[in-house]
């Protein structure tokens, strides 16, 4: 066992290892010796580079005046500007706050309003972005009462200015996750170094037993706690290589992932459920040459409601190149535990189980169904409970956590142990509301059988229907299965009746994206065809179905589809008029552009001028 220790020991004694020890950055020309490419070196930093760079980025942070306990906002594009950034304010004690950077000029207003939100709630003294971003965020400076400057990173990359040691404890605050908003308004997860320690643990030795064979290849974005905690926080602890490569070029390229994992001998790589549907989609069977998945021992899987039809279907897909089905790891988890809550058996691949949907939805019970019954869905387990950890199921009114429900009963998850954030940053008020006694509540619903946890949906997401419960995601995967529609690019919800002909009933609604502007066209057809494939796999009528361009769903920064708010734009009858990102008003996104270089160059000349 590894102990426990915080962030800036973790870089310490990664530094001693040996100097072919670290992380390889994949630049966007993608892997040599693929597509072209070359054998172009990748940029490289061992351990005791990374080590060195960040004592000097600590040091620079430092002379700006920021100490221990003082909160820095970042939105770096670059992952090595943001690694060597956050390590050397962890190092200080000085507690970083990521936020993802404007992916594109689309939504811009959208982007600037959250981002005031988090800088401004964190209380962030220092924002610290490149030089191109920094034009762009002229009115969160102008409106965060307690942010003094917007520093590039361009400005400190190079400082020789020296790190001066501080005392950071295991109970001292290692960062804060915003998380990303799904639901409400983002919240500041507050995490501590024992917090982090006792996650990464039991990801490493419990969940994938980690090795120092082992190589991490990853694409997921550094701002959210998948990528960061598990993808690199977590080999970082275990002192073993990583292999990091931007979002965006995985999502322009999916093959470069499978590049990255033959290249390097890759054996730890986890992603989003779309993720590996994007694959089967966009990679063609001349794009594996000279791919070799052999050495991928485990395929995590998390962050959003998982289809055992997209495992297979990958498992199948690149068997011929040496990707093995029992490498795949099912998971669950969230911000407040740190990350990780439970992971499948290592090798067993998919387990799930077939239970009758009648019951599941009318009654709440996960009922197994016979191989004769046509009442069934496909519920994938997450596996089991960590150890000092504990998951159990609740009633929704059980407000103290009094009484489990028993196994096979549908009910709100909820979870305990030595991984749970301290709290929301600055919020008692929501604190107190996630807590039940000593459990968190999850908001999710599920249940145990044999011990093993299965979800279901969201509880403020779950659509009432003469008194059956219908959970979104399972009426979004039939309506993906109409042609033209938009896999991963479906929203249902219930919405109050706008007609007020029927106010004590919900109405099921699904907005769908459909795949090109052409289809558009066929939207009639496509509505009617929603409605029979939902209606014939779920026997539930659906009230309205919205078909709109590609873009146009709301999601949050790390790509999860925003349910709330979609409803709240169709009960507004504002769905319909929203423009994609790739639509936006022209003449719109230059006046956010002007606002933002104007309000940067006012606080240029005047500064930012605080309130008595």
């Amino acid at each position: 066992m590894i102990s426990p220790r915080t962030i800036g020991q973790a870089v310490e004694n990664a530094a001693k290892m040996p100097p072919q020890v670290g992380i390889h950055f994949v630049p966007e020309s993608g892997v040599p010796g693929f597509n072209g490419s070359g054998d172009a070196p990748v940029p490289f930093f061992s351990y005791a580079d990374i080590e060195r760079i960040s004592a000097r980025y600590a040091g620079a942070l430092q002379a700006m005046g920021l100490r221990k306990g003082d909160r820095i906002a970042l939105i770096l594009p670059n992952n090595d500007d943001f690694l060597f950034a956050f390590f050397g304010a962890a190092r200080a004690g000085i507690v970083p706050v990521p936020i993802y950077p404007p992916l594109g000029l689309g939504q811009l207003q959208t982007y600037l309003d959250n981002t005031r939100h988090i800088v401004a709630k964190s209380g962030a003294r220092i924002l610290l972005t490149s030089q191109k971003v920094k034009l762009l965020l002229g009115s969160v400076q102008a409106n965060a009462s307690k942010l003094e400057q917007v520093v590039t990173i361009e400005s400190i990359r190079n400082s020789n200015d020296p790190f001066r040691q501080d005392t950071v404890t295991l109970d001292d605050v290692a960062f804060l996750q915003f998380t990303s908003g799904s639901t409400s308004r983002p919240k500041g997860v507050t995490l501590t170094h024992a917090q982090l320690a006792a996650n990464i643990h039991c990801i490493m030795k419990y969940g994938i037993r980690g090795t120092k064979e082992d190589v991490g290849v990853t694409w997921l974005p550094l701002y959210h706690d998948m990528g960061l905690i598990g993808m690199i926080f977590s080999p970082l602890y275990w002192e073993i290589p990583i292999v990091n490569m931007s979002p965006l070029l995985f999502l322009k390229r999916p093959v470069t992932w499978l590049h990255a994992v033959t290249r390097y001998a890759g054996t730890i790589s986890w992603a989003p459920n779309f993720a590996f549907a994007l694959c089967q989609k966009r990679i063609k069977p001349e794009d594996l040459q000279g791919v070799d998945l052999s050495s991928w021992r485990i395929a995590g899987c998390g962050a959003e409601p998982i289809r055992k039809e997209t495992l297979s279907g990958f498992a199948r897909a690149f068997k011929s190149v040496g990707f093995k089905e029992t490498a795949l790891m099912p998971s669950y988890g969230m911000a407040e535990s740190s990350l990780a809550i439970s992971f499948s058996e290592l090798d067993e691949g998919l387990k799930s189980i077939t239970v009758r949907s009648s019951k599941l939805w009318g009654e709440g019970v996960a009922q197994l169904a016979t191989n004769d019954d046509t009442d069934s869905i496909e519920v994938v387990s997450c596996g089991s409970r960590f150890p000092e950890h504990d998951i159990a199921i609740f009633g929704l009114d059980d407000t103290a956590s009094i009484k489990p429900l028993g196994e096979d009963k549908v009910g709100e998850i909820r979870i305990c142990g030595p991984s749970l954030m301290r709290g929301y940053w600055d919020d008692s008020e929501k604190t107190t509301e996630v807590f039940a006694g000593k459990y968190l509540r999850t908001g999710d619903l599920g249940f145990l059988h044999e011990n093993r946890l299965y979800i279901c949906g969201r509880s403020k997401e779950v659509i009432i229907i003469n008194g059956r419960n219908f959970y979104p995601q399972d009426i979004e995967w039939e309506a993906s299965k109409v042609e033209g529609i938009r896999k991963g690019n479906v929203i249902a919800f219930g919405a109050r009746d706008m007609t007020g002909k029927d106010l004590d009933r919900e109405r099921i609604v699904v907005a769908a994206e459909v795949q090109d502007a052409a289809r558009l066209a066929d939207r009639e057809t496509i509505a009617l065809n929603v409605r029979k494939s939902v209606q014939e796999g779920l026997g539930v009528v659906v009230d309205d179905v919205v078909v709109l361009v590609a873009g146009t769903l709301p999601k949050t920064s790390s790509g999860k589809l925003q349910r709330a708010k979609t409803r709240e734009l169709y009960e507004l009858d504002e769905l319909t008029e929203r423009k994609s990102a790739r639509q936006e008003s022209k003449l719109e996104l230059v006046k956010n552009v002007a606002k933002s270089q104007l309000d940067y160059f006012k606080l240029s000349i005047f500064g930012n001028r605080k309130k008595d």
